[in-house]
């Protein structure tokens, strides 16, 4: 397990305790069911982020907060049985979250990294959302646009963001809605492409965005 913990609790019991004590300041009601399959997830993000980095060392309650209940702030965005895009999906963040506290919800996950995307396939089936979603193992600029089935993409850790920001704005053209996770360097990105948008200050941050972009 690549988890920091004081040895306390068991990781486990102190990933949920992280979870169940400040869901409700991010506005997020999980059942025991949800609670249970982000435990796994959890797990399993332990198990192989020593080989692939998935995400930096942190405590369980560490990942509780800031990456799963801070992913699962895009959920309130997603309307009843959308299909989302999430590009540069890296440790399934946000859409796994996501794809487990709403079940409505299907998805296609890109990934570049060929090791990351096998990952990504063992975490949707940990969930049990594998029948819900599809990897796709390519860079995102490589690939068509998202068709017409799309109705928001999400991207929370795509290496070299706001460097490729305007390939993702022309790739993104036909899609409604952009939930995108940053700072300020995001917000200048969206304010030089002229977006419009609204932002909501991830809670216990300062300086962390979920910025949300909703074209006509």
């Amino acid at each position: 397990m690549s988890f920091m913990t004081e040895g306390k609790l068991p990781p486990a019991r102190e990933f949920v305790n992280a979870l169940e004590t400040h869901a409700p300041t991010f506005g997020v009601s999980l059942s025991e069911d949800a609670t249970a399959r982000l435990v796994r997830y959890f797990e399993l993000v332990g198990l192989w982020n020593p080989r692939l980095h998935l995400v930096a060392p942190c405590t369980p309650q560490e990942f509780a907060v800031r990456h799963v209940l801070e992913s699962l702030l895009a959920a309130r965005y997603l309307r009843e049985g959308v299909r989302v895009c999430d590009v540069g999906s890296g440790a399934g963040l946000p859409v796994i979250p996501c794809l487990v506290l709403r079940p409505d919800v299907t998805a296609t996950l890109v990934e570049a990294a060929t090791k990351k995307a096998v990952f990504l396939r063992e975490a949707l089936r940990a969930v049990g959302r594998q029948d819900a979603a599809e990897v796709v193992n390519e860079r995102f600029e490589r690939l068509a646009p998202p068709d017409d089935t799309v109705a928001a993409v999400t991207c929370r850790a795509l290496d070299r963001f706001t460097e490729l920001f305007p390939r993702l704005v022309e790739w993104t053209m036909d899609v409604k809605l952009l939930l995108l996770f940053g700072g300020e360097s995001l917000r200048a990105e969206i304010e030089r492409a002229r977006m419009a948008y609204s932002s909501l200050l991830v809670p216990s941050s300062e300086r962390r965005f979920l910025f949300v972009v909703e074209r006509q």
